[in-house]
């Protein structure tokens, strides 16, 4: 289609005058430069590097916030109360808590759609693809637990934190590896990102069991109807989103209220989004070229495209069922990325990230057992964890090494593995009641997610140079 043509058929109009003064270049060269910064935005908000160094911003803030005078008034600001009254209910929150436990529940869910597209079209569909990766993340989550249960035996305070060293940071952990580009095998890259889900379906696991309160059965059977009430909108091909969100946020209240952590009515709903889509695509774009044509047909260049209404409906009618085409997870899922990892994740941060030092003994926190189990469990219990068990399906044959990929490479990524901010300091919020001991885990958080993002970066890009010089010889 010509500049010309493209101008016309989006019906534009530009008033100008002058024999120099052609309307259609003009308005096409401004449609261009929208789309092109358009296309911009939509590149920075889909490279999980660029996300993960906002993150890493958020938490750089709020470590020079925490140490700073500013961090009396920063405290103050987000234990702001918030909160909603309707009859019997009663909702109050701080700021953080918005933070930790409404917008979380949006990160929840888009963890769950992301799991969802895994395990409906991705590596999570062949059980023998997928194998390596997921006794992998058992590994990694089991060497931790052991090494941080190992050093806090005996102390029913911090005994409850085996939790913080488990989870991977995938927006991190595939950030760095990103950075390496086409200098790291794609199979090293889709092991990364299968690990790094199935270790989300523990984490998601061990929040819903371990980490909830006594719950209000009541609240819970509540729970349960506004699910089985979304699982019925499924069930009778309900495609449109609207539903399901508002929906959503009653299974949210039901949950919070019930005491297990409402972040958990985030994954529940992914569940029920449908994947599937109410057009029918064989005959789709047959139908979609016959409105495209009667749209031309329709459309009067003389008068204004307010005035053509034919010609509008239909265009509505073939945006309409043209976005009805894409399944309600997909659009979803790509909506929220950006929100999600612009937005709330670096929120999460600001907010989570800030571990003062000011008047504490720097010597005993970090000789401490919590310090400890969760910075070893971490730089070495996933690395050491994800490694054996992979080890040990490939040496028994349950699984092959994937294609490409050393042990080297195996190495490097296993030690990203141990790059755990997120959800680590997502679970340490919920595992510890002392305030020390949850500023000393998210300090190991830090360091470790810090010294593995490092060392398993370096280890990467050392094989990737070997790798070049062999080529080059």
């Amino acid at each position: 289609m010509s500049d010309q043509n493209e101008y016309r058929v989006y019906g534009g109009e530009v008033d100008g005058s002058g024999p120099w003064y052609d309307p259609g270049q003009v308005y096409t060269h401004e449609v261009h430069g929208h789309q092109e910064r358009y296309q911009k935005l939509l590149r920075f908000t889909s490279s999980s590097t660029k996300a993960a160094g906002i993150m890493l911003l958020g938490a750089i803030l709020a470590l020079a916030v925490a140490n700073s005078s500013l961090h009396g008034p920063f405290l103050e600001f987000w234990h702001t109360e918030v909160g909603v009254f309707a009859g019997p209910i009663h909702v109050e929150m701080s700021l953080a808590h918005v933070i930790n436990d409404m917008l979380m529940a949006v990160f929840f869910l888009l963890v769950g759609l992301e799991i969802k597209y895994e395990m409906t079209v991705g590596e999570l569909t062949d059980l023998r693809a997928a194998l390596l990766p997921i006794l992998a993340a058992c590994g990694g989550v089991v060497a931790p637990v052991a090494i941080f249960l190992a050093l806090n035996a005996g102390s029913p305070e911090s005994a409850g934190g085996w939790g913080v060293p488990t989870a991977t940071d995938i927006a991190f952990a595939l950030g760095i590896l990103a950075l390496l580009g086409s200098r790291v095998p794609a199979g090293a890259k889709v092991f990364l990102s299968t690990l790094a889900v199935a270790d989300d379906i523990i984490a998601i696991l061990v929040i819903a069991v371990f980490y909830g309160h006594s719950p209000d059965f009541l609240w819970l059977a509540c729970a349960a109807a506004v699910f089985a009430l979304i699982m019925a909108l499924n069930r009778f091909h309900v495609f449109a989103i609207l539903p399901y969100l508002l929906l959503g946020g009653v299974l949210w209240l039901c949950i919070y209220l019930s005491g297990v952590h409402s972040t958990i009515a985030g994954v529940l709903l992914a569940l029920t989004i449908p994947v599937g889509s109410r057009v029918h695509l064989v005959n789709y774009l047959g139908w979609a070229q016959d409105r495209v044509t009667e749209a031309q047909h329709l459309y009067d260049e003389g008068a204004h495209v307010m005035g053509q209404p034919e010609y509008l409906k239909t265009l509505k009618n073939l945006s309409r069922v043209s976005s009805q085409a894409i399944p309600p997870a997909v659009r979803l899922e790509h909506s929220l990325y950006p929100w999600v990892y612009f937005l709330i994740l670096p929120l999460f941060a600001l907010t989570n990230a800030d571990v003062s030092l000011a008047g504490i003994d720097l010597g005993s926190i970090l000789g401490s057992p919590v310090f400890l189990g969760v910075f070893f469990g971490l730089l070495v219990g996933k690395p050491v964890g994800i490694l054996l068990a992979s080890l040990i399906a490939v040496k028994t044959g349950l699984a092959p090494l994937p294609s490409g990929v050393s042990w080297t490479h195996m190495v490097g990524v296993s030690i990203l593995g141990g790059v755990g901010f997120t959800m680590a300091i997502f679970v340490s919020n919920l595992a510890f009641a002392d305030v020390v001991l949850v500023s000393t885990a998210k300090l190991a958080i830090l360091l470790a997610s810090l010294a593995a993002g490092v060392l398993g970066f370096a280890v990467l890009f050392a094989r990737a140079a070997k790798d070049k010089e062999r080529e080059q010889d």
